[in-house]
C-alpha cells in the first residue's frame, strides 16, 4: 500500500487507536496530522515515532467538540500541508468499558447521551462540513469514522456510549449518499473492545476472558487491528466501496 503524497488528519490521534492509526498511515508514506487536545508532549512523541516511520507529521491543537475549532483545525492544516486527502474522525467524549461501573437507564438524564453525542456526532459533523470543499477540490476523499460494534450487538448496555456511535453510524450512511457524486468516500470502523488503551485500562480480566470466548478469532483486538481497517479504507484498495461498516472484533459480530 503506497499512501505517498496523501494528508491524513486523525482526531485523538496522540494516544491509543488514534496513534496506532497515526503511525500506521506514516509507514505507508502519507503525510499526517496529529490532532490532540490537552497533551502537546504526547503528540510531539508521536509526532516523532511518524517521523521515524518515514512519513512527514505535525501535531495540531483542537477541541473537536467545539465546531470552530473544528474549522481551525482544517484551515491550520490545509494553510501547512495545501489539501486534505484523508479525515478519520476517532476522537470521543472519555469513556471506560467497566460494566460494574456504567450507569443504567434509569441512572442516566439527557446530559449524559449529550457528552457522547458530542464527542462523537457533534465533532464529526463539524469536521467534515469544514473539509468538504477542500475535499470536493481533488474530488478523491476519504472519511473514516470510528464506531463500535456495540451498535450492532449491544452484550453490554452501555447506553450513552453505544446511542452516540449508533447515530454517528446513521449520519455516515446519509453523508455516504450525498458525497459520492464529489468523489468522497465514507465509512465506518466498528472495533469490538479494544486493549490496551486508556477506556480498556480497567475492564477485568474475566471479562475480556469471557470476550475471548465468544469471539471465533479467540482474542481480543488491539488499536493495530483496527488502523489496518482504516488504511484500507482511506486507500484506493477501497476505491468502489462507500457507507459500510467494517466491524474489527474477530468475527464476534457477523452481519
Amino acid at each position: 500500500m503506497d499512501l505517498r503524497g496523501n494528508i491524513a488528519l486523525i482526531t485523538g490521534s496522540s494516544r491509543g487507536i488514534g496513534a496506532a492509526i497515526a503511525k500506521a498511515f506514516a509507514h505507508e508514506g502519507a503525510t499526517v496530522a496529529i490532532n490532540y487536545k490537552n497533551n502537546a508532549l504526547v503528540a510531539d512523541k508521536i509526532v516523532n515515532e511518524c517521523r521515524e516511520l518515514g512519513g512527514i507529521a505535525e501535531c495540531f491543537q483542537a477541541d473537536v467538540t467545539i465546531p470552530s475549532e473544528c474549522r481551525s483545525l482544517i484551515n491550520s492544516v490545509a494553510s501547512e500541508f495545501g489539501k486534505l486527502d484523508i479525515l478519520v474522525n476517532n476522537a470521543f467524549h472519555p469513556y471506560n468499558f467497566i460494566p460494574e461501573k456504567r450507569k443504567m437507564f434509569w441512572d442516566l438524564e439527557w446530559e449524559h447521551y449529550q457528552s457522547q453525542i458530542e464527542g462523537s456526532l457533534l465533532s464529526t459533523h463539524s469536521l467534515c462540513k469544514a473539509a468538504f470543499p477542500l475535499m470536493q477540490k481533488t474530488a478523491n476523499g476519504k472519511i473514516v469514522n470510528i464506531t463500535t460494534d456495540l451498535i450492532s450487538k449491544p452484550s453490554i448496555p452501555y447506553h450513552e456510549y453505544t446511542t452516540a456511535k449508533s447515530a454517528l453510524t446513521g449520519f455516515s450512511k446519509n453523508l455516504a449518499a450525498e458525497m459520492g457524486p464529489f468523489g468522497i468516500r465514507v465509512n465506518c470502523v466498528a472495533p469490538g473492545l479494544v486493549y490496551p488503551t486508556d477506556s480498556s485500562a480497567e475492564t477485568k480480566e474475566n471479562l475480556k476472558e469471557m470476550i475471548i470466548a465468544q469471539t471465533p478469532l479467540r482474542r481480543i483486538a488491539n488499536p493495530e487491528d483496527v488502523a489496518g481497517a482504516v488504511l484500507f479504507l482511506a486507500s484506493d484498495w477501497s476505491r468502489f466501496i462507500t457507507g459500510q461498516t467494517i466491524f474489527v472484533d474477530g468475527g464476534l459480530i457477523m452481519n
